[in-house]
């Protein structure tokens, strides 16, 4: 909706004899038209973000919840037909500002999603006497307009079911990925962990033959005999250059394990205070195997605060950016590591050395099952389920590419987690200005 749009709209709605009050999902009050100004005698600013039984305790009824509980559990507008007493508000002035009270009222709430995705509620109070009996007409058409809203909610309900299975799908096959780089990573140094063992079972075998024989030897000459047929000088020092080995093995195995249980923290609706170097070097650990053959990682990390976030979540981005990097490098090349923090923001930068992406092609990577990867290489689902993350976390994605020079994608955080709900108005006001 433009602004011209947008003006139209808000005319109507504060010159319109209806009563028009938006509520949170907690049913604070957002907002209310000059309509309830004028017949309540209250003014909006003074109740903005209070909840609704607060400033009108009368609404505090049985019909208020009965009206709650259905649109919260099946999504559906509630209109009732009666009620104990013939107004749900009170609202006892005229537009002249004298005692009239408005007491047969119509009242219709329904649920709806801003643009920017938050859960509200409307309520609709208008005079069920002369207005229902003058205005036929558009009592049909609000009517009309709440079934449509209905009809909408249901599909966004679908289509946001769809979404979460994509997105798990995609969780799925990152988790497959990983599952057989990790497997590569671990199975080398158990390789020769393994190998040592029996290496070592040899060495003990030798080593007690020449123990048993200290009881039945005639002489030292025929045990020193012995030591030397056995390679005794030589065991000694392999033994423990086996065993300093076999650590350095298990060691790497402890790390590995250790960063897939860092990368892998079920706290996943849960915002805290995280170090997201620490979670990007774990990230790196785990997907290795993707980037070892492919690209020189450089570091170039500067200073950052500790950022409230959901830290797995947050891994899940590097990591999909991370092994976005390693694909896009057809040889060998370099991805480059980068981190900041200015104005109340952390960023995380990956920069690969790789072919880039056309121009014509970046407003479209965001798309879920869209990918510039050569078929059976990637899902489409990467880069989308990063970008829904972010803006969970109130932040935003920059993209940077050049065709045959690579690709720069600069993720931005707020460091402490913005208030609701002007947090989120904010946040995607950042996210279109940088889209």
């Amino acid at each position: 909706m433009d602004s011209r749009q947008s003006e139209l709209a808000s005319a109507l709605v504060e010159h319109i004899e209806i009563g028009v009050i938006i509520l949170d999902s907690e049913l604070r009050i957002q907002y209310w038209n000059s309509f309830i100004s004028q017949r309540s005698g209250k003014a909006l600013e003074q109740a903005q973000q209070q909840p609704l039984t607060h400033i009108f305790p009368e609404a505090d009824t049985p019909c208020l919840n009965e009206m709650l509980a259905l649109t919260r559990e099946h999504g559906e507008r509630a209109c009732p037909e009666g009620r104990e007493k013939p107004y749900l508000i009170q609202l006892p002035f005229d537009i002249s500002g004298e005692y009239a009270p408005l007491m047969l009222q119509n009242t219709l709430l329904f649920p709806f999603k801003s643009s920017e995705g938050q859960s509200l509620f409307g309520l609709l109070l208008y005079d069920s006497t002369d207005f229902t009996r003058n205005n036929k007409q558009l009592d049909a058409t609000l009517h009309a307009l709440s079934s449509k809203q209905f009809e909408q909610e249901q599909l966004i309900k679908k289509l946001e079911k769809a979404n979460a299975q994509l997105m798990q799908s995609e969780k799925l096959a990152a988790i497959g990925q990983l599952a057989a780089g990790v497997a590569h990573e671990i199975n080398n140094p158990i390789g020769y962990v393994f190998s040592n063992l029996r290496t070592l079972a040899s060495y003990v075998h030798d080593l007690l033959r020449i123990i048993d024989r200290v009881d039945s030897a005639a002489n030292l000459d025929e045990l020193r005999q012995l030591k030397r047929s056995l390679e005794y000088d030589y065991i000694r020092s392999d033994v423990e250059a086996l065993i300093g080995e076999s650590e350095d093995g298990i060691e790497r195995v402890k790390k590995i394990i250790t960063a897939l249980k860092d990368f892998s923290h079920f706290e996943e609706d849960e915002f805290r205070l995280a170090d997201l170097h620490r979670g990007l070097d774990t990230t790196l650990k785990v997907v290795n195997n993707e980037l070892k053959y492919k690209a020189e990682v450089i570091k170039e990390y500067g200073q950052l605060p500790a950022v409230e976030c959901m830290p797995s979540q947050i891994n899940q981005v590097m990591m999909n950016l991370l092994v976005n990097a390693a694909h896009a490098i057809e040889q060998f090349g370099r991805i480059t590591l980068r981190s900041g923090h200015e104005n109340g923001w952390a960023w995380l930068e990956v920069e690969d050395s790789g072919q880039g992406i056309a121009p014509h092609l970046l407003n479209r990577i965001y798309e879920p099952f869209f990918t510039t990867k050569p078929v059976g290489k990637g899902t489409g689902l990467g880069l989308s389920l990063s970008y829904n993350i972010v803006r969970k976390h109130s932040g935003r994605i920059e993209v940077f590419s050049t065709l045959g020079q690579g690709t720069r994608f600069r993720v931005w955080l707020p460091i402490q987690q913005p208030t609701q709900p002007q947090a989120q108005t904010q946040a995607q006001e950042d996210i279109a200005r940088y889209e």
